[in-house]
C-alpha cells in the first residue's frame, strides 16, 4: 500500500477523492460547462506517489490544494499534482464513459508531505505551482466554487471518508502537458506564511 507523510508519520490513505471543475477559469480554458452539481471522482491507493513520471505527450499536470482527513475533519494540508491522460479523458468524456483510465492510473496522484493545519485558517490558504521557474498556476480559497467544508459534506452524503484519506480540491487555470526533465515547485501558503514547498524533477 502506498503511503504519505503527515507530520513525520507515515499514513496509508484508502483513497484519494478528487473534485473536478472547481475553478471557473479552468472550466473555461478546457471548454467545459459549469457544473450544476459537484463533480467528484476517486483515485485508488495505487495512484499515490511522491515522484513525477513522464507518461507521454498527452499527459497533463494539474496542481491542487490537498487535505488529509481524520474523523471527518481536515487535519493536514499538502500540495498535490493530479496527472491526467488528456487524450484518453477526452475520448471517454465524448462517450459519457467513466474517467478511471485517464485519471486513476498508477502514479497519477503525487503529493508533498502533509503538515498539520488549523481549520480556522482555511480562508487564508493559497497555492502556487512553478514549472521551470515560471509560475503556471495559482489558487486560493476565494477562487474555489465549492469550499472545503462543502466538499466534505457532499462526499459524506454518499461515501464514507476514512481516516487518512486525501481530498484534492480541484485545479485552477494553467494546466498543460509536460516533458522529461521539467522541474516543478509547488507551494502552499497561509496568508504569506509558507507552509509547504516541494520540488519534483520529471523522470
Amino acid at each position: 500500500m502506498q503511503k504519505v507523510n503527515y507530520n513525520g508519520r507515515e499514513i496509508t490513505p484508502s483513497k484519494v477523492i478528487c473534485v473536478g471543475r472547481n475553478y471557473v477559469e479552468h472550466i473555461e480554458e478546457l471548454g467545459n460547462e459549469l457544473p450544476s452539481s459537484m463533480v467528484l471522482f476517486n483515485k485508488p491507493n495505487s495512484a499515490i506517489s511522491n515522484r513525477v513520471k513522464y507518461y507521454g505527450e498527452h499527459t497533463r499536470f494539474e496542481g491542487e490544494i490537498s487535505f488529509l482527513i481524520r474523523s471527518g475533519e481536515i487535519v493536514g494540508v499538502g500540495f498535490g499534482l493530479d496527472l491526467t491522460h488528456a487524450d484518453i479523458q477526452n475520448y471517454l468524456k465524448s462517450r459519457g464513459l467513466p474517467w478511471e483510465r485517464a485519471k486513476a492510473f498508477n502514479g497519477s496522484a503525487i503529493f508533498s508531505n502533509f503538515v498539520p493545519f488549523n481549520i480556522r485558517d482555511i480562508e487564508s490558504l493559497k497555492m502556487r505551482l512553478y514549472r521551470n521557474n515560471s509560475i503556471v498556476q495559482f489558487a486560493n480559497y476565494e477562487l474555489m466554487i465549492y469550499k472545503p467544508q462543502e466538499i466534505i459534506d457532499e462526499i459524506e452524503s454518499f461515501m464514507r471518508v476514512e481516516d487518512g484519506d486525501i481530498i484534492m480540491t480541484g485545479t485552477p487555470k494553467g494546466v498543460s502537458n509536460y516533458s522529461k526533465g521539467d522541474i516543478f515547485v509547488g507551494e502552499i501558503l497561509s496568508n504569506d506564511k509558507l507552509l509547504i514547498k516541494v520540488e519534483w524533477v520529471v523522470d
